[in-house]
């Protein structure tokens, strides 16, 4: 005697619907990352070279308004130094090396 395998329905679709961001609001969270992008990067092009030889591998947080940055081995620690100095701006994080890359693909 044979069973017959029970057929489960697809479902397709978000899981939550009502949490969808809307197009305009990804474009314009896309638009003020980029801005602070063209702020951050000419920061880290300045001094890149001045800390490669001894800080190969760091991060570096940027505060792109001011131009401070921070520096540090540990991702979290440095971070924490700029979230002293400003605990709700918007920052840049990068990694002190010949592009700047903070992560792997």
């Amino acid at each position: 005697m044979t069973q017959k395998a029970i057929k489960h329905p697809i479902r397709r679709g978000r899981i939550f619907p009502e949490y969808t961001i809307a197009p305009e609001e990804l474009a314009r969270r896309k638009a003020e990352r980029e801005a602070r992008y063209q702020l951050c990067r000419p920061v880290f092009e300045r001094v890149r070279d001045e800390l490669i030889p001894d800080h190969y591998n760091w991060f570096m947080i940027i505060e792109p308004n001011s131009g401070d940055y921070f520096i540090d081995p540990d991702e979290d620690l440095a971070i924490q130094k700029s979230r002293q100095k400003y605990p709700s701006g918007k920052l840049g994080i990068f990694r002190i090396n010949e592009t700047g890359a903070c992560g792997k693909i």
